[in-house]
């Protein structure tokens, strides 16, 4: 299948004012009249940028959202392990970035009312920009809580809506889903790399249980005021569990290789994939493998994410009867490898982090180059492709070029356990027909509806949660920054104080290091590089972004709590 390259594209800058609503899109000066948005080929142009707000790997040597995004209980960061945000900032990327995309959302939808194509093409385009615009106030939700709403072009005449208010959460929220309702109805297309109804079912479980688990569990003190809203959150998880339901009645199946999903250098093929951005080598390439064996330092896996994974028996750490010994060994190549502890383990950690430990003293070479140390001494190898692309390719920034999931089939089974576990209506049929099958992947027993308790269950919900919160972690390990925003919507922020929560901080057990080069506690766990001096305490204001100086003062708006 040939892949369709969406390069991305400088932005232009914003008008006179500051305004973030009045930052205009680099494709929205052109002669804007009927005949234009009559033409297929212009609204193709004006839709496919959006594709730019995809990260996926990144593009070149930027950052992308899988294994970058390090702040959690997941990921020690090799450089900063802090907040997102310390202090309020005068403007924000996240804040002009968003407004940008809805402001060019809206552009199309208002012109395509002057298009004279027929209704069905023309509702596939507005199908487009109304996911878009949804995708993007469901990132500004999460991010600040109540923000502006607008759905239409403002200009520099409208001040009721540029010195307008925040709107409460709740009610952008219910845009969002009519959004994506509207566009899971009527786009047409059909092609992975691109929009398609499919893509908007599977946005819509995911924003859908965001929803509904969010509303369940936040706390009037913590969450600017809103406590629980028990049948706005049966709503919303109805409406993830309905979409779930559609998606896995259509003709995908799960991919063989847990690790093929994230290492492929042709996605096209793989039956699970609903949405996959494509990369493809000297054209639209990626830094991602390179990073996670970066001289400089990589981000490693925490203890307490380790601690997480099932031993093959379907039990935890605590009551497995296998053996639980997590402490390196020496090899023949002078090695401290864990090839014992991940041969009991659930198979995705083998196929998640290297056999041998990198850290000081000791460092790795998988690529059979350049050494490397990882921050917690597990290194991260979840991405990297080592038949297809060469030493050379994956040793150096821009030069990767395998294709990035960005929506697919194991996130539905995921989010439709979840939902259907918190509506109380699950049965095991339900599981079996969907986290399961990721279970036996795995290698390990499916959840039962009434699994035995584990001591580690830090969550205070029922142990059929837990564990399929368990899964869901293990399943997304290090992808799309899912963790962080789990934390957030479980209200269980709190988990990555480092104070409170040392795990996350810690790393592989190298009790049997002589003289190591790098800090280890009491017990002979190494403590991530560079987190002595970086405590990370939680503060409840930490649930939002603070709101951008620059704005406040321009559009009259309220700050966060706290900030």
């Amino acid at each position: 299948m040939k892949k369709i390259l969406i390069c991305s594209i400088m932005m232009m800058g914003a008008l006179t004012s500051c305004n973030s609503f009045l930052d205009i899109h680099p494709d929205d000066t052109f002669t804007n009249t009927p005949a234009y948005w009559s033409n297929t080929d212009n609204l193709d142009n004006q839709c496919n940028t959006f594709l730019n707000n995809y990260l996926g790997y990144g593009n070149g040597s930027s950052y992308g959202w899988f294994y970058f995004k390090a702040l959690s209980d997941d990921q020690v960061d090799f450089t900063d392990n802090n907040w997102t945000f310390t202090n309020v900032v005068a403007s924000s990327a996240d804040w002009k970035s968003a407004y940008e995309t809805v402001r060019h959302a809206n552009y199309v939808l208002t012109g395509l009312a002057k298009s004279s194509l027929s209704y069905d093409a023309k509702a596939t385009y507005e199908g487009i920009a109304k996911l878009n615009r949804a995708w993007t106030y469901y990132q500004l939700v999460r991010q600040y809580g109540d923000v502006p709403f607008i759905n239409t072009v403002v200009n520099t005449a409208d001040e009721e809506i540029l010195y307008g208010p925040r709107i409460n959460r709740d009610v952008v929220m219910d845009s969002v889903l009519n959004d994506l309702n509207y566009a899971a109805e009527h786009i047409t297309q059909t092609n992975k790399q691109r929009f398609t109804a499919d893509m908007a079912l599977a946005m819509k479980a995911d924003v859908a249980l965001y929803e509904g688990t969010y509303c369940k569990y936040r706390t009037v003190a913590d969450n600017a005021g809103k406590g629980p809203d028990l049948t706005r959150a049966q709503r919303f998880l109805n409406e993830c569990a309905d979409a779930c339901t559609k998606l896995m009645t259509k003709d995908y199946h799960l991919n063989a290789s847990y690790k093929g999903n994230y290492n492929s250098t042709d996605l096209s093929k793989n039956p699970e994939m609903i949405f996959y951005k494509p990369y493809s080598k000297g054209k639209l390439t990626h830094s991602t493998i390179n990073y996670t064996m970066n001289t400089s330092g990589t981000n490693g896996m925490t203890k307490d994410a380790f601690d997480a994974y099932l031993f093959l028996d379907g039990k935890p750490k605590a009551t497995t009867s296998l053996a639980t010994n997590d402490a390196a060994t020496l090899n023949a190549n002078n090695q401290y490898g864990i090839e014992a502890q991940l041969a009991v383990r659930d198979k995705r950690l083998a196929e998640t982090i290297d056999p041998v430990l990198a850290f000081k003293g000791h460092a790795y070479q998988r690529a059979g180059t350049h050494a490397f140390t990882s921050t917690t001494g597990y290194a991260v190898s979840k991405y990297d492709n080592t038949t297809e692309l060469t030493i050379d390719e994956r040793n150096n920034n821009n030069r990767q070029y395998t294709d990035c999931p960005i929506f697919w089939l194991s996130v539905v089974y995921l989010d439709y356990a979840e939902a259907k576990a918190e509506l109380g209506t699950i049965t095991q049929t339900d599981l079996d027909n969907s986290i399961n099958k990721l279970q036996i992947r795995a290698g390990l027993p499916g959840i039962q509806l009434a699994p035995a308790a584990d001591p580690a269950n830090n969550m205070g919900v029922s142990n059929l949660l837990w564990e399929i919160r368990r899964a869901r972690r293990c399943e997304l390990m290090f992808d799309n920054w899912t963790r962080y925003w789990d934390l957030i919507r479980w209200h269980q922020l709190h988990l990555i104080d480092s104070e409170q929560h040392p795990n996350v901080y810690l790393g592989a057990n190298i009790s049997n290091v002589p003289n190591p080069e790098v800090d280890v506690n009491s017990n002979g766990y190494m403590i991530g590089s560079n987190t002595l001096n970086q405590v990370r305490r939680f503060d409840k204001k930490y649930y939002f972004y603070p709101i951008p100086t620059g704005q406040i003062t321009l559009s009259n708006l309220t700050q966060n709590p706290g900030w």
